[in-house]
């Protein structure tokens, strides 16, 4: 009894450990608490657009999101900007247009650019490539249980600089926590106060990157907040129907019972 316990045990916690690992790919993820984890979270509007400012103001040098349609961000369950406040947006950026054969202000039907020059990758996808649904290192469960997933890894990964660095191969990289392998290419990005809130909102270095991480899981996952629903009105409808099944069951099954007792 007591090696089938120790056995047990030894699973579930090679389990979760193996989770964890997956959502940070060998580095430290820590937990934020993010509002549109669980089965019921939604995203906060306020947050995402602060996270936008911050990617616009900061990220968006260097990394692209070229799967994001400009448009989104006048979308229920996002960011919630008006038509004219996502055209004025737009104009923000230029795009290529091959029927100018020039680049023009971007329109609403555009996508973010991409951004090639600086090598960075693209963060459309990022919050959910990190999420820990991939490989062999976790299940997603992990996220449910936990809150670990795509923006905790983000927000951990800009947050995770411990200021040393080194040169190799005539590159300087720097220690991050969060990172697999520990030294990352990519200078800190964030240090506090980087960009100033319209709501007053505490623009400290956690602050921003806990912001810019759940705009990054909007972008990754636009539709999250309607999946939500649809699931739990999925959920609520089966245990309704299994109910009403249980109790039609019953009540035809029971007088045939009721007559093999009374033989």
């Amino acid at each position: 009894m007591h090696l089938v316990k120790s056995t047990f045990v030894a699973l579930v916690a090679g389990f979760f450990s193996s989770a964890t690992f997956g959502a940070g790919v060998g580095g430290y993820v820590e937990d934020f608490d993010f509002s549109f984890e669980g089965p019921l979270g939604t995203y906060d509007q306020t947050q995402l657009q602060r996270g936008l400012k911050v990617y616009t103001e900061v990220c968006s040098s260097c990394h692209g999101l070229k799967y994001v349609p400009l448009r989104t961000l006048g979308d229920e369950g996002g960011l919630g900007y008006s038509e004219e406040q996502v055209r004025a947006y737009a104009e923000y950026y230029e795009v290529y247009d091959a029927e100018l054969d020039d680049y023009r202000a971007a329109v609403p039907s555009d996508h973010f650019p991409a951004v090639v020059d600086a090598g960075a990758p693209d963060l459309s996808l990022m919050a959910k490539a990190r999420a820990g649904f991939h490989g062999p290192y976790g299940t997603g469960l992990s996220q449910l249980v936990n809150g670990m997933g795509g923006a905790e890894y983000i927000a951990s990964l800009l947050t995770g600089y411990t200021g040393e660095e080194k040169e190799e191969y005539g590159s300087v990289f720097y220690e991050n926590t969060a990172y697999p392998g520990k030294w990352i290419a990519m200078a800190p990005p964030l240090y506090g106060e980087d960009v100033d809130f319209d709501d007053g909102h505490a623009n400290d270095l956690y602050s921003e990157a806990e912001d810019v991480a759940a705009f990054l899981m909007w972008a990754a996952e636009p539709k999250m907040m309607a999946r939500k629903h649809t699931g739990f009105v999925g959920v609520l409808f089966l245990v309704v129907l299994s109910v009403l099944l249980y109790l039609t069951n019953k009540r035809l099954w029971a007088p045939i019972k009721k007559g093999r007792v009374s033989t």
